[in-house]
């Protein structure tokens, strides 16, 4: 063979090693779309059981107002019109400030009695299992993305076609301590 032949099959390893990568980028951007969607509509149900949350305790807790008005404040926020980070920082925030509530709760037996509390705090519960499960298939989407665009040489094609790492939905350092109730 000579060198023309060699140095064409070269080019069409190379295009075709493109082709592939890129396409597998796509797919794995699929995935994290189609994961991401899944994990919203369960952040949704959440985000709108949030406002009965808060009346049903805000009857019971005269105490609690700067943690009722945490979670009211990021209730306030426009959901639709956030882009899938911002929904994630949201939340996570949120799953903070409701998980606070919820300690704060523990504090008036009768608000746990509450028959509206006990059904809110059932779905939420449901919901909050369905968020998890969501969020596992989410990061390992996006860790599969994430692993093929930093790794050699799909790297390469993820730079020329200015492709960037998706971000985990991850909970922060102070979600992961104990909640302290002082009163």
């Amino acid at each position: 063979m000579n060198t023309i032949h060699i140095g064409l099959i070269i080019i069409a390893i190379i295009l075709l090693y493109v082709a592939f990568a890129y396409n597998r980028i796509v797919i794995l951007k699929n995935y994290v779309k189609e994961a991401f969607s899944t994990m919203d509509v369960y952040l949704k149900k959440r985000w709108d059981l949030v406002p009965n949350l808060v009346e049903t305790v805000k009857g019971y807790s005269e105490y609690e107002q700067e943690t009722l008005s945490k979670v009211t404040e990021l209730r306030t926020k426009n959901y639709s019109g956030l882009s899938d980070s911002e929904k994630i920082d949201l939340n996570t925030e949120l799953g903070g400030a409701l998980s606070k509530l919820l300690a704060v709760a523990e504090n008036y037996p009768d608000l746990k009695a509450n028959e509206q509390f006990a059904k809110l705090m059932d779905q939420l519960n449901q919901i909050e299992n369905d968020i998890a499960n969501s969020r596992k298939y989410y990061n390992g989407s996006v860790r599969e993305l994430n692993t093929f665009i930093e790794i050699f040489p799909s790297n390469i094609i993820a730079a020329i076609f200015s492709i960037t790492k998706e971000k985990m939905f991850e909970i922060e350092a102070n979600e992961r301590e104990n909640v302290k109730v002082d009163f």
